[in-house]
């Protein structure tokens, strides 16, 4: 168990455990700062994340999922004699690329659970009507009121709530609101890597008992590279994105991002239960919308209720504590 010092440091850096050491209130006596309240109210809003690196690993990854695409139709079931096999195997691995795109698409263009900007003001602190005596914490880096479990992405530039790490393949941070979609995109790519391999296989397999000349458009030595490199990549990728999908499944049934578990914050919050945990993460009980990247979208406008965040001065201290004249204060203005 860790002591109330350490449970005023900032998570991301450290910072400010000299300053407010001597004050700090015991854990159980922090403020539990409602979601709702604390969540940038622009979470439907198109989110993009202009990082070079990540647009870079995005494209990337598009570019090798569209490559896969052209080996397995033009080189592998378009010259293939067996009509019933290329359209059961194409319906199939085109299908688990879409829903992998999307996923992707998805996982990339949501706002993970990043908290609002700027909104550690005298004024936005009294909004919340906190009780004297309680605590909350400020972020030095992004100036916002941290809720539990949030931590700092550099890369984002904001504190991201139930953070589990930033994914520079998704250009995002996977995190509270996307992270079902990360899911969904590491098991649609496995499977597409797996179907590709086995019928890599299958085509060497039959070439090697026909002649090569007959079982592809391209010429014998354009064939093999062009499998060989697909096997390749396919490998690769079944390989992390499996061990990616179970430790995003792992988290989700421990309630324990891979952050946390990285910097030993365990135990200081109540877990639900691991059904429970991926009812939550992907929205419901069981059934067919788990699989679904397009779950939860829709074309049409809905009105956003925008919380008002008060305009301020930014406190400069990390650890802010409620204190009673503040109140007293306040009541008889």
């Amino acid at each position: 168990m860790k002591s109330p010092v350490h449970r005023c440091r900032d998570v991301e850096h450290g910072r400010g455990q000299n300053r407010a050491g001597s004050n700090c209130l015991q854990p159980e006596q922090r403020i539990p700062i409602s979601k709702d309240v604390i969540t940038s109210s622009s979470s439907s809003a198109m989110w993009f994340i202009r990082d070079t690196c990540g647009i870079v690993c995005a494209i990337i990854t598009w570019l090798l999922v569209f490559y896969a695409e052209f080996v397995v139709l033009f080189v592998m079931l378009v010259p293939s004699k067996n009509l019933t096999y290329s359209i059961v195997n194409g319906t199939l691995f085109n299908t688990l690329a879409f829903l992998a795109l999307a996923s992707h698409l998805r996982a990339m263009c949501t706002d993970p659970g990043a908290v609002p900007k700027g909104n550690a003001t005298k004024e936005y602190i009294e909004s919340l009507q906190l009780k004297p005596g309680q605590v909350v914490y400020k972020c030095p880096k992004c100036c916002s009121i941290k809720p539990d479990r949030a931590h700092h992405c550099s890369v984002c530039k904001r504190c991201i709530r139930k953070m589990d790490h930033h994914c520079p393949w998704v250009n995002n941070c996977v995190g509270e609101n996307n992270q079902k979609y990360f899911v969904l995109f590491t098991m649609y790519i496995a499977l597409i890597s797996l179907h590709s391999l086995a019928m890599v296989v299958f085509h060497f397999l039959y070439c090697f008992e026909d002649d090569w000349t007959k079982c592809s458009s391209f010429s014998p030595p354009a064939t093999v590279i062009l499998l060989i490199l697909l096997c390749f990549e396919g490998l690769l990728f079944l390989i992390f994105t499996s061990v990616m999908f179970g430790t995003q499944v792992h988290s989700i049934c421990t309630d324990e991002t891979g952050i946390e578990r990285l910097k030993g914050e365990t135990g200081k919050w109540g877990k639900v239960p691991c059904w429970e945990a991926m009812q939550t993460a992907f929205g419901g009980r069981l059934s067919l919308s788990w699989f679904s990247p397009f779950s939860g979208l829709s074309c049409k406008r809905e009105p956003v209720d925008h919380v008002a965040v008060p305009q301020g001065e930014i406190i400069q201290e990390d650890v802010i504590e409620i204190p009673l004249t503040y109140f007293h204060v306040m009541s008889n203005a």
